[in-house]
């Protein structure tokens, strides 16, 4: 026995003698570790370690290309250390949505000579540093910028005019009616637009869309290559996309093969120059990507516009009229290479509005989708929102459900559908007993039985009648890449909208898809079968009754970063808070959470499920009638450190959320600079000029819902 022991202890001095240590890695395997730390901490912190790791860290691999938007907790005094460091080294920097710092902090940009591309998207940034910026980066052929209130093109200087002139690629965030800086920039060769422009004022007063007509002929576009706009909801948006658009009319650019345009709301405002455009793309047939709104276009332009090309990115969301000709091109040869097709964007392809009758033409065909997945196979990134399948018999060519046909899609990483599609149809005993006859003498008294609300028990075996979820884990089996999945209600409208239409006139009602009540518990519970999966939206389910498939989601898909839930179950009480519970005390690695359900009580108990969330940076929380605890508010916000939004927007009075936001802003501002906090009456009426403060890219990332799946590729949110 004593010479065993003395064995094992000969062989753990061994061990430790020869164990490997960071400084016996090879340079390489330590410059794949050092990727993965922020920059800030990089040249501040790791550089001073010892010599190997400073030479390692000032690496051009490293420091050539530099984000700081996910610098959160790096305050204006350590980012410009952090910018000094890295001046002599940075060629494209990042600061994207860094609202936080202060607008001297910009001025030390300037010290980076060598940049090539600089995005200060929603950072502050005045006209005379943007002058003096520009005038100091002589090598800039990128640049991103918000167009604010004050913002004047005469106030740049002409060394700034001429910098402007060598860009190749521009983003402009307008935020005010503006050309911005395009009249200075006649080499560009993208042009990427963000109207975010209100149509009144905080004061009240209408915004006036009155540019300089002299400059309306300024923008030629003759080298452009590629066009992207995005809207939010309003008219001085599309009164100003138009302006943008006006040289269109007179010159097509030659070289153009990507033109993007997203106008939300069911109406957009037409622009005749549309046809004209879709001749011109169809003249190089090096089209890459199209959307247009679903006024823009007939099905003569759409197909020439696709004939001759081999898209990667096609969108065409809400444009019902133009679903034959969409289909016809795909899957007939109107493409040239239907394999180049990366991202799909068909939601509300088949949308009617809901007081008309639907028809079979009026849903997703299954032999249709076979189709396509056969033809477009390196589909990545495919947008079903807002269309409607009703399982009932077998189809065309032998495919029993649309989700067999969705399982083709070999290499999805992201997908969006329709709650109904998953549905295996309408329960047979169910009806049956809807339908068989009763005595009269016991008819009032029996109790109608409730309609696609299965009861769904962790762990339990397939129910007597069948397996309720097999359609949807026939449809697992064949994403084993799926990253991104959001599953939508038909009649889904979140209190607080982003670019999807506000008007409640053509939401179909909750709850009329019958197909779409019967998907529940046992639907969420199979979603265990993708354990890659790191973003998950829920909204508008009614048929989820206690939320336990959440929790055995929760525990096999222990990656998900982002978390998405809305509108589940009954509206009129949260039943599914004990699951919710023990669901968050399983996410680890949750980033993001944003809630809203309506009676949701934010109490002790919810925040400390919340702050097992160890590495959660952002919250929002959307209740009509909620309730909130401040002191279990306050407590969560000290435990979860690395928070830095926290979004609140519930009942209460205006007194007591103004309270909890103060005492929140005032405790935990000088830790996270970037913190922003909001606590606000949902059903207020100033809280739209409370959205209009908060940094729009919060907005766009969490509070305001939206879809992100085959969205812009030049202008996704995340």
């Amino acid at each position: 026995m004593d010479r065993h022991i003395l064995q094992a202890v000969h062989d753990e001095d061994t061990m430790s003698s020869t164990s490997v240590g960071m400084s016996d890695l090879s340079d390489e395997i330590l410059l794949c570790i050092l990727r993965h730390v922020p920059v800030c901490d990089l040249v501040l912190n790791v550089a001073n370690v010892c010599h190997k790791l400073h030479t390692l860290s000032h690496d051009k691999t490293l420091l050539s290309t530099v984000s700081l938007s996910e610098e959160y907790l790096a305050d204006d005094l350590l980012v410009r250390h952090a910018l000094r460091q890295l001046a002599p080294h940075v060629q494209s920097l990042s600061l994207n949505g860094c609202y936080w710092l202060a607008g001297s902090t910009m001025e030390l940009l300037s010290r980076c000579r060598g940049v090539t591309h600089l995005d200060v998207t929603g950072c502050r940034l005045t006209t005379p540093r943007l002058s003096r910026l520009l005038s100091s980066l002589p090598l800039l052929t990128s640049l991103a910028f918000d167009v604010t209130a004050g913002f004047t093109l005469a106030r740049l200087s002409s060394e700034a005019v001429d910098s402007l002139s060598r860009l190749s690629e521009l983003r402009q965030t307008l935020l005010t009616p503006s050309y911005g800086v395009v009249p200075c920039c006649a080499q560009l060769r993208k042009l990427m637009l963000q109207f975010d422009i209100p149509d009144v004022t905080k004061e009240g007063v209408g915004v006036c869309c009155q540019l300089m007509v002299g400059q309306s002929s300024v923008p030629h576009y003759q080298q452009l290559e590629e066009f992207t706009a995005r809207l939010a909801p309003g008219e001085v948006n599309q009164t100003l996309l138009l302006l943008y658009l006006a040289v269109f009319s007179v010159h097509v650019p030659k070289r153009l093969r990507v033109f993007l345009v997203s106008i939300p709301g069911p109406n957009p405002a037409h622009w005749p120059a549309a046809p004209s455009l879709a001749q011109s793309l169809n003249r190089r047939g090096d089209l890459v990507a199209l959307q247009l709104p679903r006024s823009w276009l007939d099905t003569s332009s759409l197909k020439a516009a696709l004939e001759g090309n081999s898209p990667k990115h096609l969108s065409f969301s809400r444009c019902s009229a133009l679903r034959p000709q969409v289909f016809q091109s795909l899957l007939e040869g109107g493409v040239e290479d239907a394999a180049q097709l990366l991202s799909l964007n068909l939601s509300g392809i088949n949308q009617v509005v809901y007081s008309e009758c639907r028809s079979a033409d009026d849903h997703l065909l299954p032999w249709t989708m076979s189709r396509l997945a056969v033809g477009c196979f390196n589909i990545k990134h495919l947008n079903l929102m807002h269309t409607h399948y009703h399982h009932e018999t077998p189809n065309q060519g032998g495919e029993a459900h649309l989700c067999a046909s969705l399982a083709k899609f070999r290499h999805l990483r992201s997908l969006t559908l329709p709650a109904c599609a998953l549905s295996d149809g309408l329960n047979s005993h169910q009806v049956s007993t809807n339908n068989s006859p009763s005595s009269a003498l016991f008819l009032g008294f029996k109790k109608s039985p409730r309609v696609g609300f299965p009861n769904y028990r962790p762990g339990s075996g397939p129910s007597p009648s069948g397996d309720s979820a097999a359609a949807l884990k026939q449809l697992l089996t064949g994403f084993p890449l799926l990253e991104t999945l959001e599953l939508i209600g038909p009649g889904f409208v979140s209190a607080l909208p982003r670019l999807e239409p506000c008007g409640r006139a053509h939401v179909e009602p909750r709850g009329m898809c019958a197909w779409a009540q019967g998907v529940g518990d046992a639907h969420v519970a199979a979603l265990e079968a993708l354990p890659r999966l790191h973003r998950l939206t829920l909204a508008g389910l009614p048929g989820v009754l206690k939320g336990t498939g959440l929790v055995q989601l929760a525990g096999q898909c222990r990656d998900l970063k982002v978390l998405s839930l809305a509108n589940l179950g009954s509206l009129k009480i949260m039943n599914y808070t004990p699951a919710l519970l023990d669901t968050l005390k399983q996410c680890t690695q949750l980033q993001e959470l944003r809630l809203e359900q309506p009676y949701l009580n934010a109490n002790a108990l919810f925040f400390n499920a919340l702050s097992c969330c160890s590495r959660l940076r952002r919250l929002c929380l959307i209740s009509r009638s909620g309730t909130f605890d401040p002191l279990a508010t306050e407590t969560f916000m000290e435990r979860c450190c690395h928070v830095t939004m926290c979004h609140m927007f519930m009942g209460g009075t205006l007194v007591a959320c103004r309270t909890l936001q103060k005492v929140l802003r005032d405790r935990f501002s000088v830790d996270r600079p970037a913190l922003s906090v909001v606590v606000y009456p949902l059903q207020h009426e100033d809280l739209p000029s409370i959205i209009r403060d908060i940094p729009l890219t919060l907005l766009d990332r969490i509070t305001l819902f939206q879809s992100h799946v085959a969205q812009p590729p030049h202008l996704s949110p995340w």
